[in-house]
């Protein structure tokens, strides 16, 4: 496989994430990728494996089977046509990017909450986390609404971008499948405790590097737009291991940091309740202007993480 095929895959890709986010008229890989776990879900639980076993049997298949589907797609297109065969690729890498319907989810919760409808409010934010949202008030919607913006600056921009610098579009779409499948089953409830250990296990791995790469990108955008870069990098270096996941707190704390709020806590996921620690616990409370705020972080520190990207791609490409 060719290593970052062309310097302009990545801009393109990025540019058209931002022009057109994610469109429900237009077919998207991702939700079929979340089809096919539903699919084939059942039938192996029913393997005669343990439910450990089953669950690794699960996700390295689906994994791997992305990663070959993605590879033979480009390769067919590049029998067919060059040309073809990069539209496929930058096409297929702005599928695994969501900087735009990332923000026009949290913003329509912060328009939502400035209007007074707060019912309406936790709705739309059950749409972006995994939390039960039933029992949240105003200051708990803000706070989920801004940990989903930092957490999904990780998973929906840096992780995508890395992977895609490292392998094209064969790697960020296998890296989407395994985000996929953490968000789906990788829950440590009795469902999916055992089978869902790989998937979890998988996501951990490959975000590590990212989600400890957000911190001198969201520190350096934070530069940018005149904010408070020494306390967003002081509570990500000290804080971003408070939190049940390896690598959610440090984009977390990052944020926490500079936005000057204290985030994370106990939340409720599937009616068990999850005594997740604070971050932050320090810094003032959150209201309702943050939430702009942390889109406006996460969009420069998204365009600063492409900088980064693209000039590692060309940089390979001149000297390798």
């Amino acid at each position: 496989m060719e290593i970052a095929p062309f310097w302009y895959m990545l801009p393109l890709a990025f540019l058209f994430d931002i022009i057109l986010g994610d469109p429900r008229w237009l077919p998207h890989p991702i939700r079929w990728i979340g089809k096919w776990i539903e699919a084939w879900e059942p039938y192996f639980k029913k393997l005669t494996f343990s439910l450990i076993c089953s669950g690794y049997l699960f996700a390295l298949t689906l994994v791997f089977g992305t990663f070959v589907i993605t590879w033979g797609t480009l390769y067919i297109a590049k029998t067919i046509h060059p040309y073809f065969y990069i539209i496929m690729q930058i096409v297929l890498v702005y599928y695994t990017l969501s900087v735009k319907s990332l923000r026009s989810a949290a913003m329509d919760i912060y328009k939502t909450l400035k209007s007074g409808k707060l019912q309406e409010a936790k709705y739309k934010l059950s749409y972006i986390v995994g939390r039960d949202v039933e029992s949240l008030d105003e200051r708990a919607v803000m706070r989920g609404t801004v940990e989903s913006v930092a957490e999904n600056l990780v998973d929906g921009v840096v992780s995508p971008l890395f992977f895609a610098t490292l392998g094209g579009a064969p790697l960020a779409m296998t890296y989407k499948m395994i985000n996929t499948l953490d968000s789906m089953i990788g829950y440590k409830n009795e469902e999916y405790r055992e089978f869902g250990r790989c998937s979890a296990r998988l996501d951990d791995v490959a975000n590590f590097i990212p989600a400890r790469l957000s911190v001198p990108i969201i520190t350096l955008a934070t530069i940018i737009i005149k904010g408070a870069w020494r306390e967003a990098f002081i509570t990500a270096i000290k804080e971003g291991r408070n939190h049940h996941s390896p690598n959610a707190g440090f984009p977390e704390a990052a944020f926490a940091g500079e936005l000057g709020v204290t985030l994370g806590g106990p939340n409720y996921y599937r009616g068990n309740v999850v005594d997740k620690p604070y971050i932050g616990s320090h810094l003032g409370h959150i209201d309702v202007e943050h939430i702009r705020h942390a889109c406006h972080l996460m969009v420069v520190s998204a365009m600063l993480c492409l900088i980064l990207c693209w000039g590692c791609m060309i940089l390979f490409r001149v000297f390798i």
